[in-house]
């Protein structure tokens, strides 16, 4: 039975990764190769000339660096607000602290295309459009990365948390040294959603940036495939060298991805 389940477990893996085979070996590809068979896209010959070319004479590289530069960003600010955020919710008795909580879990209830206009209006007085701090701030809100957090803070036992006041830790020590460390799987699968989420996202960019210069990749990479819709090669250099960097990103954090998603909480 179990050899069953393992070859299932095989077809189905090369089910899904056979895309990105065919999208590897398509990119290598001479571009213009008349195509008369499927086994004509798996045979030589191959060349890297449309990397170079597509590398070197558009901005896709700088589209990427902005991506990625801008998906960092985003990253470390909402897991640093959030998880702030989710400590104090969980752990700090304040005033209305009901309320709040019931406030960001509403948040979860608004679609954000809804407050795309007030959002694009404070950016604009602001005076952050078409710059990366117009790209970064206005998404670092994060409801679900703060509940998330909060479940987990929660998780942790108060009993903990006082025999370090008691040491004469304070709310800051607490929070760095013993209440991160404790839910470092919840950060690593919020960073790396956030950072998906990111890298992704194509309407705020969209809305808030007009210099290309300062494309981020799914906004630059339409505009490259309307010029090339004539032949294989080209697009699938682009999204080979788009996806690179995000699947180096999967493979690296794929425990942390699967341990802090498994993780329901914190048993004390």
């Amino acid at each position: 039975m179990k050899w069953i389940i393992r070859l299932f477990s095989m077809l189905l893996a090369l089910l899904f990764i056979f895309p990105l085979i065919w999208m590897l070996i398509v990119s290598v590809k001479v571009e213009g190769m008349k195509i008369t068979t499927l086994l004509d896209w798996f045979t030589p010959p191959y060349s890297f000339a449309v990397y170079q070319e597509v590398m070197t004479q558009t901005k896709l590289m700088q589209w990427v660096w902005n991506s990625f530069f801008v998906a960092v960003c985003v990253m470390v600010l909402t897991v640093l607000m959030a998880a702030m955020a989710g400590y104090a919710m969980s752990k700090i008795n304040f005033r209305y602290k009901s309320f709040m909580f019931f406030f960001i879990l509403a948040g979860l209830l608004i679609p954000g295309e809804a407050i795309l206009i007030p959002l694009y209006q404070v950016a604009k007085d602001l005076d952050i459009l078409n710059s990366y701090q117009g790209l970064i701030f206005p998404v670092l809100a994060s409801p679900f990365a703060i509940i998330i957090l909060k479940s987990f803070f929660d998780g942790v036992p108060n009993d903990l948390i006082e025999s370090v006041q008691i040491d004469g830790g304070g709310i800051w020590r607490i929070f760095g040294s013993i209440m991160l460390p404790l839910v470092r799987p919840a950060l690593a699968s919020m960073a790396i959603l956030t950072f998906i989420g990111s890298w992704n996202n194509f309407l705020w960019p969209f809305l808030s940036v007009t210099d290309d210069n300062l494309y981020t990749l799914p906004m630059g990479i339409p505009t490259l495939m309307d010029q090339y819709t004539e032949d294989y090669v080209k697009p699938m250099v682009i999204n080979t060298i788009s996806s690179i960097p995000i699947m180096i990103l999967f493979l690296i954090f794929e425990r942390q991805i699967v341990k802090g998603i498994s993780m329901s909480g914190i048993k004390g």
